[in-house]
């Protein structure tokens, strides 16, 4: 099965309403992808795919400092000095003191800065590369059937992600720690993607998007999760 057919079996098997996003880094820029036009935050790009477009994006194209930072493509000592402490976050009603913000960041997930270029984004069933992590943005129940199809075979549990940024949750983390993770993104994500408030989010390291289709349409023959 290759991904464009994962993505078409996902979208049928779930019902799911948004287009899985395919998410992938490069270390150089890609061939055969248009270069996103204008800038926008990262959380602002997954709903570009979402809505059906394919583009990659350099930091020229990274209109926020935390997508960027979280991302990879820029590190957090070029930022200026409010940036790196937080202060910034403060006074945005984020966090209650600098010292909050700290230590938050240190349970935080970004990749290493200085080796990808730049990022492809895409919808999963018209994507025509392997992604790093598959991104979903769906209901509780479809969550819940995204979850159990991973543990189905592998009896493997999930990341549950919390208040960082979607950049940093929702991507960085299932990139780095290679598990399904679900959360309910952050509140600054959530406004600029202007997503519905019942929904959450799962993410699916692609290495795992295979197994995790072919085990919803084996479940779907099962007592709990046939179809009524």
């Amino acid at each position: 099965m290759n991904y464009n057919e994962s993505g078409e079996k996902l979208n049928q098997l779930l019902k799911l309403e948004n287009q899985p996003v395919a998410i992938k880094w490069s270390v150089g820029q890609p061939k055969n992808v248009q270069k996103e036009e204008g800038k926008s935050r990262f959380c602002e790009k997954l709903t570009k795919a979402m809505d059906g477009e394919i583009f990659y994006t350099t930091l020229e194209e990274e209109e926020c400092m935390g997508g960027a930072r979280y991302s990879g493509l820029k590190d957090m000592g070029e930022y200026p000095a409010n940036v790196q402490s937080g202060a910034f976050m403060v006074k945005k009603g984020l966090y209650k003191s600098i010292p909050a913000v700290q230590r938050s960041r240190e349970n935080e997930t970004y990749i290493t800065p200085g080796i990808f270029n730049s990022i492809i984004f895409a919808p999963l069933n018209k994507a025509e590369f392997q992604p790093d992590v598959v991104f979903v943005v769906c209901n509780a129940k479809q969550g819940m059937e995204i979850l159990h199809a991973n543990a189905y075979d592998s009896g493997e549990h999930g990341l549950g992600a919390d208040a960082a940024p979607v950049c940093s949750s929702m991507a960085a983390a299932p990139y780095m720690a290679g598990k399904v993770t679900y959360g309910l993104g952050d509140v600054a994500a959530r406004q600029n993607m202007d997503i519905n408030p019942e929904d959450i989010m799962v993410s699916i390291p692609g290495s795992d998007l295979s197994r995790i289709v072919s085990n919803l349409g084996e479940m779907r023959t099962k007592m709990f999760f046939k179809e009524k």
